[in-house]
């Protein structure tokens, strides 16, 4: 891939300075992959475009060592983030997007996490509560898939911040002790709980922050669930896209177009009056901010290697089953990550 992402190899510089030669030996499965094999991803059709190797979470053992690459070596295991092309078997990878695996860790758990993380302690850092502690006196937060992969990481991290109660909304019966056992407060299973009355109920004043992926089956009634001063963080638009098909029909286009029609519009003046926000973001835009990154690998990190971080639930599966794994994560039916061995 091109830079940002990934640096150029000329036959004058087989190695970029500051860059290893990974032997990847897993990596995860995202939504934003299959929405990038539909040609729906934007920066993918802004940074690289056709073809593409999707993916974007690494795990494995570096093999060649550029210069300038500080205390890695080769046989170093290391894990990290490629913005595109992880779905392959060597990565040419800038160290500063590496770390090393901690101990405690297989290499499909730490291929697992990057990318979940990242987007998930992003997502609390737009809400106002990281890397600070929460100033704000209500610290309720509402996490939508909670069981998911970035759910999962959002139910942790709020724990960690501080944040209660965290109540996490399940879209099944059977992700509901998945949710409670990642330390969700309350657990909100949408297929047999009316959502908003029972979100309600554990937060009747409302929420400080609520993070919200589905699109527009939820955005407008979430929005309406914060508290004076609370943000709406959104990272995702899955209700608009096709759940279980491998390809687009023409008839998912003119449901897909009907649905960004529906979207809701949120006034500048009325957020202004009712003191509320909406945030949104694609981590895949932010190669160039380094040292933000860069803060989020080292809290990561740090969590992990305290132990106060878990990865998520693992899934694991060759790399020939990869199609298999797209129909898994499209059904919404995986919880946790999902991981492909090379």
């Amino acid at each position: 891939c091109p830079p940002p992402f990934t640096p150029r190899v000329d036959k004058s510089n087989l190695i970029p300075p500051g860059c290893v030669v990974l032997n990847n030996e897993a990596f995860s499965v995202n939504y934003a992959d299959c929405c990038i094999r539909w040609g729906l991803y934007e920066s993918a059709k802004r940074f690289v475009g056709w073809p593409i190797v999707p993916g974007f979470d690494i795990a494995g053992t570096i093999d060649l060592v550029g210069g300038n690459s500080g205390d890695f070596k080769s046989g170093d295991r290391v894990f990290g983030i490629t913005l595109f092309g992880a779905y392959s078997s060597r990565v040419l990878v800038p160290v500063e997007q590496l770390r090393k695996v901690p101990e405690h860790l297989t290499t499909a758990e730490a291929a697992a996490i990057p990318a979940v993380a990242f987007t998930a302690l992003h997502a609390l850092s737009l809400a106002g509560h990281f890397p600070g502690k929460s100033k704000f006196q209500n610290k309720a937060i509402l996490i939508h898939s909670a069981a998911g992969g970035v759910g999962s990481m959002l139910v942790q991290m709020s724990k960690i911040l501080g944040l209660s109660p965290v109540v996490g909304v399940v879209g099944s019966s059977s992700k509901v002790n998945e949710a409670k056992a990642l330390g969700c407060d309350v657990v909100i299973d949408k297929s047999t709980q009316d959502l908003w009355s029972a979100a309600e109920d554990a937060a009747p004043e409302g929420y400080a922050a609520i993070m919200d992926a589905n699109g527009v089956s939820t955005l407008q009634r979430s929005y309406d669930h914060l508290a004076p001063a609370g943000r709406l963080v959104v990272f995702g638009f899955h209700s608009n896209l096709p759940m279980g098909r491998a390809a687009l029909s023409p008839m998912e286009w003119i449901r897909m177009a009907r649905k960004a029609a529906s979207m809701p519009a949120f006034d500048p003046m009325d957020m202004t009056t009712d003191n509320k926000s909406v945030l949104g973001f694609n981590l895949s835009f932010m190669a160039k901010e380094k040292e933000a990154m860069n803060e989020l690998f080292d809290t990561v990190l740090l969590w992990l290697n305290e132990k106060k971080l878990r990865c998520p639930r693992v899934v694991e599966m060759d790399i020939e089953d990869i199609a298999k794994a797209h129909e898994l994560i499209q059904s919404g039916k995986s919880i946790g990550k999902i991981v492909m061995k090379t």
